[in-house]
């Protein structure tokens, strides 16, 4: 019976093309102006780390008097002193310091030039907390974090740029003029949003090219790349400015479990007073700890264009939707003789619901088909809209393929409830009588 009743709307939308393509398009463009922003705040909503976003946590520490602090919060990074303290005490399954780094790359080859690179200080636990890939090799050692080893690890894309693609295990790239060796090829990595920084990225960037062991990034006096915030001059040169309170550096720890959670928070809550005792800090710990998601909540990731133009786009949808209604029930009403003598020969209302609410998926079908190709103009124009880092996130694929198809079905059949029910309320003896 669904390929009759099919067939049937089909040979009913042929019969008022004006008014069937007058549908289409309302539910076409409703649609597509959903799914296009749909699009876009899927991507800067993504979980980038699911299996482990509710077991890695950024630490704050309010290393700043509370009048310096944004409504009571802890500052977004770690001054030095913190994160090296943190570092040594390693109360955490694993924890890394990380901040961005811009080295230039120079090639072996001489008739190349050279070129920055998009690069992190860390920890070698960096690697296993953000489940990073190997193509070659693997990360450095906690010894060579302590013995300030000269060893990198670089992405698949710069492996490509200075070795051609090869395992270069073992290889030296030049920063800056000083040698590392290299210990690991990441394979393609590259979580969006960003993180493990969005206090530098918005979270939103290029992937990472490198990871150099932060122990001498510090050694060789490296600066930061990105924020560094302060709220109070600054003492004399690089060793003035490590003891500063400054704060420029991500504090990253794993914790498994509720209870490892808890743990480490007490211990920064120890921490805290322990500085407060020392006469470091003059106020009671305030200390924070945040998981992947709750972080980039809080960071505002998610911009709030997006959020205002998916809420624009779903009552636009909405609206559309209201003159299909109308549509749907001037069309279904049109043929109410034609209902009149289907009940009179015994069908039921039940038919009549069936019949009609098929037909609205028809229709739904093919605004959906006009909806994908909509939508793919849409996602392949939001770069006018929104910035250039987040409008490459927005992809067209089989997922959002599906949900507009399926979008536009459920929407045109639900927006046929009201005209279905007048249709099925025909009376056969009034159509009779006045036919």
């Amino acid at each position: 019976m669904f390929a009759y009743y099919f067939q049937l709307g089909l040979r009913s939308l042929r019969r008022n093309p004006m008014l069937t393509a007058l549908m289409i398009m309302a539910i076409g463009f409703g649609v597509a102006a959903s799914m296009t922003t749909y699009a876009v705040f899927r991507a800067t909503s993504n979980n980038p780390i699911p299996q482990k976003s509710s077991q890695l946590f950024a630490v704050q520490i309010a290393n700043w008097k509370p009048s310096d602090l944004d409504k009571g919060e802890p500052p977004n990074a770690l001054s030095y002193t913190d994160a090296n303290n943190l570092s040594r005490a390693h109360k955490a399954l694993r924890e890394t310091a990380l901040y961005p780094v811009a080295p230039s790359v120079i090639p072996a080859d001489a008739s190349k030039l050279p070129f920055n690179a998009n690069a992190y200080a860390a920890y070698g636990d960096v690697f296993a907390m953000f489940d990073i890939p190997f193509l070659y090799g693997s990360g450095w050692s906690h010894n060579q974090d302590e013995a300030r080893g000269a060893v990198v690890v670089i992405s698949k894309a710069l492996n490509d740029k200075l070795f051609g693609g090869i395992n270069s295990i073992g290889r030296e790239v030049n920063l800056d003029g000083h040698n590392y060796r290299v210990t690991g090829v990441m394979d393609s990595w590259n979580p969006q949003p960003l993180f493990f920084d969005p206090v530098n990225t918005q979270g939103f960037g290029d992937p990472v090219d490198l990871f150099m062991p932060f122990t001498r990034a510090v050694d060789l006096q490296i600066g930061t790349a990105g924020n560094n915030n302060c709220n109070a001059p600054a003492g004399n040169g690089w060793d003035g400015w490590l003891r500063s309170e400054c704060i420029w550096i991500a504090y990253w720890a794993e914790l498994p479990t509720a209870a490892d959670v808890d743990t480490y928070r007490s211990f920064l809550n120890g921490y805290a007073a322990e500085q407060q005792r020392a006469g470091r800090f003059s106020w009671a710990p305030n200390v924070k700890l945040r998981n992947v998601t709750e972080w980039l909540d809080f960071q505002h990731v998610v911009p709030p264009e997006s959020k205002i133009s998916l809420l624009v786009s779903l009552g636009f949808l909405l609206i559309c939707l209201v003159n299909t209604v109308g549509l749907l029930l001037a069309k279904f009403m049109r043929r109410a003789p034609e209902i009149g003598v289907r009940r009179a020969l015994g069908a039921s209302r039940g038919t009549v619901y069936a019949q009609f609410l098929i037909e609205a998926g028809a229709v739904g079908l093919a605004g959906g088909l006009l909806g994908l190709l909509l939508t793919a103009l849409g996602v392949f124009g939001v770069g006018l809209v929104f910035d250039k880092q987040i409008a490459r996130l927005a992809t067209v694929d089989l997922s959002l393929v599906a949900l507009t198809v399926l979008v536009a079905i459920a929407a045109t059949v639900l927006a046929a409830f009201y005209p279905t029910w007048r249709a099925a309320q025909v009376q056969p003896a009034w159509q009779l009588k006045s036919n």
